[in-house]
């Protein structure tokens, strides 16, 4: 039997049980595919990222939730980005590139006065589709009804690197009402049977925040729900930009909030440049380290 050590971070918060958990394996040495995945599976969290060596970037990283390998994850970068920064692996490197199964992209690390570290990391560029599915079904699939979803905005597929189905909501108050069956998403997601489901709003519980939202995992991960989500977060900004502030051709700089009715609170910063460029913004914190043998 082996073992291996993993580091549990928490993304998008600086405080420990908020945000977003994470697993971190540095030493991945002789860790085959099926390995990496158990590990995953055993460690639990929504996502569980592994480093290894590139011969295209800097670092290259691989993301497997309990039951699935996804091409790429957002908090899992910030932890992993913020584990490295904060044990000395990367010296005082500024920029960076990481290589995943949805491209090489780069990263940029900075510290402020108070010694706070933030990450920013670049996102695939934004694509949509639409949703040819049953609102009705859809909607009962996350426990609530046809009538929340606000027929003002369109409901479709998004990607900045995964795949998710962001549908517009009326109201703040509907989202605790939210209880994902996401055994049913594949069945109704018929062109993206895989896709996670993102139900945001425009209200927020804090003042600053311009969004809100909750994130729901695919039928195939092996998890119910992501408490704050880097790739949903970085296509809401996308969105934002195409079909809420279509007349916008200035740069948009956003903050979206996610985890509070998990009493995980978290906030995502997205840039959404002028040519469509995504880029998210966040920071971590080492919770505690987990000895896992397969």
């Amino acid at each position: 039997m082996k073992s291996v050590k993993v580091y549990h971070y928490d993304a998008f918060s600086k405080k420990p049980n908020k945000g977003n958990p994470a697993g971190v394996v540095i030493n991945r040495d002789g860790l085959t595919e099926t390995e990496m995945q158990d590990i995953a599976f055993k460690v639990g969290f929504n996502e569980t990222a592994f480093l290894i060596a590139s011969d295209n970037a800097d670092l290259r990283m691989r993301y497997f939730s309990p039951k699935q390998e996804m091409e790429l994850c957002g908090h899992a970068t910030m932890a992993t980005i913020y584990a490295l920064r904060t044990n000395g692996c990367l010296e005082n490197k500024i920029e960076l590139t990481i290589e995943t199964k949805a491209g090489v992209l780069p990263i940029r690390i900075m510290e402020n006065e108070q010694n706070e570290i933030h990450i920013t990391m670049k996102q695939t560029l934004p694509q949509f589709k639409k949703f040819e599915g049953s609102r009705y079904d859809l909607a009962k699939a996350i426990g609530i009804e046809e009538v929340d979803i606000d027929d003002e905005l369109p409901l479709l597929y998004g990607s900045t690197g995964a795949w998710t189905l962001l549908i517009p909501i009326k109201s703040l108050a509907t989202f605790n009402e939210m209880k994902p069956n996401n055994k049913a998403f594949s069945s109704i997601l018929n062109e993206i049977p895989n896709a996670s489901v993102h139900p945001f709003c425009l209200e927020s519980y804090y003042e600053e925040a311009d969004m809100h939202g909750r994130h729901f995992s695919s039928a195939f991960s092996g998890t119910v729900e992501d408490p704050v989500t880097g790739t949903a977060s970085g296509v809401m900004g996308a969105y934002f930009a195409k079909y809420i502030k279509k007349e916008t051709h200035t740069p948009i700089n956003l903050i979206v909030e996610q985890g509070q009715e998990m009493n995980r609170d978290g906030q995502v910063m997205v840039g959404v440049a002028e040519n469509n460029e995504i880029e998210i913004t966040g920071n971590a914190v080492y919770v505690e380290e987990i000895d896992i043998s397969f």
